[in-house]
This record gives C-alpha cells, structure tokens and sequence, in this order.
C-alpha cells in the first residue's frame, strides 16, 4: 500500500482537525498535469467498498483499486525547509515527474 513517514501523519491529522474532517485520506490520481497523471489528496467521510484501508497512527488512508495501481509504492511525505513546504511523493513507479513534484508518467 501507500506509505506515509510519520510527519505526514501528524500534518494530515492536523489539517483535517482545522477544517473540522474526520482523519480519513483518500489517496488517488487524477489525469492531467504537466507528466499526464497528478496526485489526489482528499479527506473524506466515506470509504467504498473496494478501497484499500490502511489505518496509521490514528490516520486512515484509502485508496480507490484504479489509482493503487499506480501508487502502490508511493511514500509520502511533508516537508519543511527555508524555500517550502508541503507534500512530497516519491513514487518509484514514475518514470517521469513535473519539477512541482505534483505530477507524473509511467
């Protein structure tokens, strides 16, 4: 499934109490984007009935069959540095990504 490091954890759980979601993420992809697919952060109420749960620190992570295919492997991760933050997706399925990290190809 999808890993995420335990920072990521922490800031999902935090922007989900902020704008008062439950700590349920839905991983996903979504064509478009300067490589051709781009990641789908979103939280949730709902899970489907064919989606992959993962339960991690008090965060569940879903993912739709269709987009697992294409991040099985995926570690996400947040950052904070001088220049940015945000989400960081390291994909070793991609053969290619955009330079904002946000998109990719296989």
């Amino acid at each position: 499934m999808i890993t995420l490091t335990s920072r990521a954890v922490q800031k999902a759980i935090t922007l989900a109490k902020k704008e008062g979601k439950p700590p349920v993420l839905r991983v996903g992809v979504k064509g478009g984007g300067c490589s051709g697919l781009s990641y789908v952060l979103d939280f949730v109420d709902d899970v489907r009935e064919l989606d992959t749960v993962s339960e991690l620190e008090g965060l569940t992570v879903i993912c739709d069959p269709k987009s697992l295919e294409f991040v099985k492997e995926l570690v996400l991760d947040f950052e904070t540095n001088l220049l940015k933050s945000g989400w960081k997706f390291t994909n070793p399925k991609a053969t290619k990504s955009c330079s904002c990290g946000e998109s990719f190809s296989l």
